[in-house]
C-alpha cells in the first residue's frame, strides 16, 4: 500500500512540471501567434495586398464574406502558428498520438498555402488576359465572349494546378475529364450515326466563311485598340478608385481575429 502510495504521488510530482510547462508555452505561443497574424494584417493592407486580390478577379468570391484577402491570409498564418505552438506544448509530455497527428498537419500546410498563391497567381493573368482580349476585340460581337472563354480557360488551368499542388487533382479532375470527354464523344457518336454528317459540314463551312469575312475587321479592331500596358493601367486605377470608395466602409465592418 506505501509503494502504490509513493509511486502515485512520484507521478503526480512528475505530471505537475510537465503540465505546468505545458500551459505556459500554450498560453505564451498563442498570444505571440495573435500578434504576429495583426501585424501581417495590417503589413498585408499596407502593402495593397487586397487590390492585387481585387484585380485577379477574387473580389466576386469574397464579395460576401465579412472578411478580406489580407484577413484571410493572417488567419492561415494565425491557425497555422497555433499548430506550432500545440506541436511544442505536448511535446512536453514526449511521444504521443497527438504529437504525430499535428506533425503530419504542419508538414501538409505549405501544400495548401502555394495552392492558394497558383488560384491568386492563375485569377489574376486571367483577369489580365480578359482585359487585353475585350479590350482589343471589343467592337466585335463576340469579343466580350472570347475574353470571358480565355479567363475561364486559364483559371481552371490554375485551379486543376492547386488541386494537384494538395494531391487530389487525380482523385478529382480525372473522374471530371472523362465524363467530358465520354459526353464529347458520345455526342459525336449519335450525331455521325444519326446522319448529322451533311449538316455538320455545311455550318463548318458557314463558320469558316464567316471567320475568312471576319479576318480584315479582327485585324483592324486589334490595331485600333489601345496597347496593352494602357488597357491594363486603366483597369488597374478603376480597381483602385473602386477600392478606394468602398474600403472605409468594409475595414470598418471587419472582424477582429480569433
Amino acid at each position: 500500500m506505501e509503494d502504490t502510495l509513493r509511486s502515485g504521488l512520484a507521478t503526480v510530482a512528475e505530471f505537475v512540471p510537465k503540465l505546468a510547462l505545458f500551459l505556459v508555452i500554450l498560453i505564451v505561443g498563442l498570444l505571440i501567434a495573435k500578434a504576429i497574424s495583426k501585424a501581417l494584417d495590417k503589413l498585408l493592407q499596407k502593402v495593397g495586398f487586397d487590390r492585387l486580390v481585387e484585380r485577379g478577379g477574387v473580389k466576386k468570391a469574397l464579395s460576401r464574406s465579412s472578411m478580406d484577402a489580407s484577413d484571410i491570409i493572417s488567419k492561415i498564418v494565425y491557425y497555422a502558428l497555433v499548430l506550432f505552438v500545440l506541436q511544442f506544448a505536448f511535446g512536453v509530455f514526449g511521444p504521443n498520438p497527438v504529437s504525430d497527428l499535428l506533425a503530419g498537419i504542419i508538414a501538409f500546410l505549405p501544400r495548401i498555402v502555394v495552392a492558394i498563391i497558383i488560384v491568386i497567381i492563375s485569377a489574376a493573368i486571367a483577369a489580365g488576359v480578359k482585359t487585353l482580349v475585350q479590350g482589343s476585340l471589343g467592337g466585335l460581337s463576340y469579343g466580350k465572349t472570347l475574353g470571358n472563354i480565355a479567363s475561364i480557360f486559364i483559371l481552371g488551368i490554375g485551379i486543376i494546378a492547386a488541386l494537384n499542388q494538395v494531391d487530389i487533382a487525380t482523385t478529382v479532375t480525372t473522374p471530371i475529364l472523362i465524363a467530358v470527354l465520354a459526353v464529347i464523344v458520345g455526342v459525336i457518336i449519335v450525331g455521325v450515326g444519326g446522319g448529322l454528317i451533311g449538316p455538320m459540314s455545311r455550318r463548318w463551312e458557314t463558320y469558316l466563311n464567316k471567320a475568312e469575312a471576319e479576318a480584315p475587321r479582327i485585324k483592324a479592331e486589334a490595331e485600333s485598340a489601345p496597347p496593352a500596358k494602357d488597357q491594363l493601367a486603366a483597369k488597374a486605377k478603376e480597381a483602385t478608385s473602386t477600392t478606394g470608395n468602398g474600403g472605409g466602409a468594409h475595414v470598418t465592418g471587419k472582424n477582429p481575429l480569433a
